[in-house]
């Protein structure tokens, strides 16, 4: 497998898009607005080519309400409807192939996979794989793939790329030289930029309220962690998420990252389904006191068996609570 990270990589991805006449698009478990941007983006283009298009994800059953208006929509379908055999397989967003979830089964009826994706833990696992851990999002390497095919981008297309970016740039909080310029080209085609960010990352129904006072109420600071870096915590459990959707329960950690006296910050989701397993959300943040500064918590996750950005990663654990929190803390040093 060859790992494509500059020009030729994505005539590569394009050749590959190109030949198909059936494709799967598969978003990561637990799907953000970035791997559901980039999956429904790149199917608006391909269904407006005349290929057979689908687009799916493994695990919870429905899409976040959150993500409901994106364009496309239409084209995702259940895990049991992909097919079992299709020309090209398109994995967006996805570290690995375990993040596909159940749908992972599917690599294997594929005559061709391409991976593009911008996790710097990313395996590789695609016979094509566009990988650049330097983009700021998913949807901004779908960007540069359709430049690099000649197709124009419509305010369609641009809203699902938008919905990636502005989420996981965290409203643009988190950028590189040339994300602002590609946000204010999304924006040109006409798309309401407030109103996408607003309701990707600002409308909670008022049951997250008391799922916050109950969550929060568990936050416990560990500061000599990392030498002193500091670690906040906080544990999502099962009967705290009765009637909390997930996009909800995302958003915790975001919360719990703002604590001024950690540099390290942690969200354990209690499974819905399976008591003793664990979704751990973490993040860290710059120091500022140089570029690149902060604890990688991509490196800690992958030690656990997850992965994920330098700031952001995440990984999947069993067990009781003071386990779990033992087993972080082994993995902080």
């Amino acid at each position: 497998m060859t790992t494509m990270r500059e020009t030729a990589g994505l005539d590569t991805a394009v050749a590959a898009l190109d030949a198909a006449r059936s494709v799967t698009i598969v978003c990561h478990v637990q799907p953000d607005a970035d791997t559901i941007g980039s999956g429904l983006a790149l199917a608006l283009v391909l269904h407006g080519r005349g290929v057979a298009v689908q687009v799916s994800f493994a695990e919870p059953a429905e899409l976040p309400v959150s993500m409901r208006s994106l364009p496309g929509v239409r084209h995702l379908v259940a895990p049991a409807e992909v097919r079992a055999e299709v020309d090209l397989l398109v994995a967006v967003d996805c570290g690995s192939a375990g993040r596909l979830g159940a749908l992972a089964d599917r690599l294997a009826g594929a005559a061709t996979t391409l991976v593009i994706d911008h996790h710097r833990s990313n395996t590789c696992f695609g016979a094509i794989n566009v990988v650049d851990p330097a983009a700021e999002s998913t949807t901004s390497l779908i960007a540069r793939l359709l430049d690099a095919w000649g197709v124009p981008i419509d305010a369609d297309v641009a809203h699902c790329l938008y919905a990636g970016l502005v989420t996981d740039t965290g409203s643009f909080r988190w950028v590189r030289p040339g994300t602002h310029e590609l946000a204010e080209r999304l924006l040109a085609t006409g798309i309401d930029g407030a109103h996408i960010a607003r309701t990707l990352m600002d409308t909670h129904p008022f049951g997250w309220l008391p799922m916050l006072s109950r969550v929060l109420g568990t936050a416990q600071l560990v500061p000599e962690v990392r030498g002193g870096v500091g670690l906040v915590y906080a544990f999502v459990r099962r009967d705290d998420i009765d009637d909390v959707r997930s996009e909800e329960i995302e958003s915790v950690i975001d919360i719990v990252r703002t604590t001024a006296e950690a540099g390290i910050a942690a969200v354990f989701k209690q499974s819905r389904v399976v008591p003793d397993r664990w979704t751990v959300s973490l993040r860290s943040r710059d120091s500022g006191a140089s570029a690149g500064d902060g604890v990688d918590v991509a490196e800690v996750a992958t030690s656990l068996g997850g992965g994920g950005h330098r700031f952001a990663a995440g990984y999947t654990a069993h067990g009781a609570p003071e386990d779990l929190i033992g087993a972080l803390l082994t993995a902080l040093g």
